[in-house]
């Protein structure tokens, strides 16, 4: 008797037409999905189409949704590779109903809707939270830098940016004289359109410094006018020295880069990188509640409109339990914040004032401590107060370690502020999807 196998045959054609619905199991997270973009409330996506029935049929925005959703959960970000996906991965095969959108249509639907998208981490905040998922008692906030779609090495002074202006229009003219003599030359070479696109962004990126040195001006001019206004109403001089005016003159050190104007050098456990700050607060569950995007290095300055977007979150949510304790690290402290979260948003703040003491004390000891700050150094010298505070680390870390290890959302792959603060409000609802996805298989 012969070797015996599996009979195979790759040239039988099919007697029957497959049937999507057998191509996965039914507790895969394709299906879960799906299930889950039929609960979402897809108004914004469909009312940018025109209702008349004129023009080319574009894809279904329900099913675009979905695979963007899915694409974002298992760590599939970029649109060619969510094509090739669509036609060898069964499950985006599902997802798109056996279509295959270009990548083309799918970075301009990306574009097209980038409001509309960071809106879904509200909807899937929502769905945890009538899941019993979202639990408000203790809440981590923290901060992680993610990098920009920008290198390093594009980064300009203002000096080097208009000295390189200069030096491409010179180099530019040079050319179109070697090329075209003393004729005018009105039809450009194709060659010469990438320098004039590079010249275009070295003066959007000068303008840009420019207009926030006028930024700062103004605000000046602001807290001027309101200083004196308090002055006139108190009666009296406010102490301290007055605030000295900027110079509407750009410092010509002052840095930006030409590739995503938007984003900053920041400091992080790896050095220095190009990127954002973002700032994300979660549960003991680990569900988002809220996630935000900042051009500033340092946490400090963010606790409090990190409170006040977790409280507008939960509330758009439909979650009514208060805020129970909010938990950080050093660098948020901020006495001025802290106060007026206890006092306004009604919770607990746990934030050690190691940070302030030390430059306060000159790093000789606690002579400083008072009023807050003894108050919460002795909160968290307490057994109780340690071993609150120590949950800290193990609700905030795993979530940095799934976006950016699981899923691989360490840098951001589309550029500008409002591009990047989209994505990650994405990355941030499809987290809570996957928690949601494997709550639903446990029960």
């Amino acid at each position: 008797m012969g070797q015996r196998f599996i009979w195979s045959d790759r040239e039988q054609p099919l007697l029957l037409p497959p049937d999507l619905r057998e191509w996965l199991p039914v507790d895969h997270l394709a299906w879960f999905v799906i299930d889950a973009v039929e609960q979402f409330d897809l108004a914004a996506f469909y009312s940018a189409y025109r209702a008349d029935g004129h023009g080319r049929p574009a894809h279904d925005p329900a099913v675009m949704v979905a695979l963007f959703v899915y694409a974002y959960s298992v760590g599939v970000r970029s649109s060619r590779r969510v094509e090739r996906a669509c036609a060898e991965d069964v499950a985006f095969r599902v997802i798109c109903a056996n279509r295959a959108p270009d990548h083309s249509t799918i970075a301009r639907f990306r574009a097209r809707h980038e409001a509309a998208l960071e809106g879904l981490f509200g909807q899937v905040l929502g769905l945890c939270a009538e899941s019993g998922l979202v639990s408000v008692g203790v809440v981590a906030v923290d901060g992680t830098k993610l990098k920009a779609d920008a290198a390093k090495g594009q980064t300009r002074s203002y000096e080097q940016i208009a000295r390189e202006i200069f030096a491409e229009a010179a180099r530019i003219d040079a050319e179109e004289d070697e090329r075209f003599g003393d004729a005018r030359g009105d039809e450009l070479p194709p060659e010469l359109a990438d320098r004039s696109s590079r010249l275009a962004r070295l003066r959007e990126a000068k303008a840009r410094l420019e207009a926030e040195q006028a930024e700062k001006a103004e605000r000046h001019e602001q807290r001027m006018q309101a200083r004196q206004a308090k002055e006139l109403v108190d009666g009296r001089r406010m102490p301290g020295p007055a605030p000295v005016a900027p110079s509407l003159a750009v410092d010509p050190q002052e840095r930006v880069n030409v590739t995503d104007p938007d984003s900053r050098m920041m400091r992080s456990a790896q050095g220095w990188v190009q990127g954002y700050n973002a700032q994300v607060a979660a549960t003991a569950e680990q569900i988002i509640v809220a996630a935000e995007l900042t051009t500033s290095s340092p946490d400090q300055g963010c606790l409090q409109p990190m409170v006040r977007t977790i409280t507008r979150e939960l509330d758009a949510a439909g979650v009514t339990e208060p805020i129970g304790t909010v938990l950080a690290d050093s660098g948020y402290w901020d006495t001025a914040q802290i106060e007026a979260i206890i006092s306004r948003e009604h919770c607990t703040v746990l934030v050690p004032p190691d940070g302030e003491t030390r430059r306060a004390a000159g790093k000789t000891g606690h002579k400083h401590d008072r009023g807050l700050t003894a108050f919460l150094r002795r909160v968290i010298d307490s057994e109780a107060g340690r071993a609150l505070y120590r949950r800290r680390q193990g609700i905030i870390e795993p979530v940095f370690g799934d976006l950016k290890h699981n899923r691989g959302a360490d840098r951001f792959s589309r550029r500008g502020h409002a591009a990047c603060r989209s994505e990650l409000r994405l990355l941030a609802a499809t987290h809570n999807l996957l928690k949601l996805h494997r709550a639903a298989l446990a029960t």
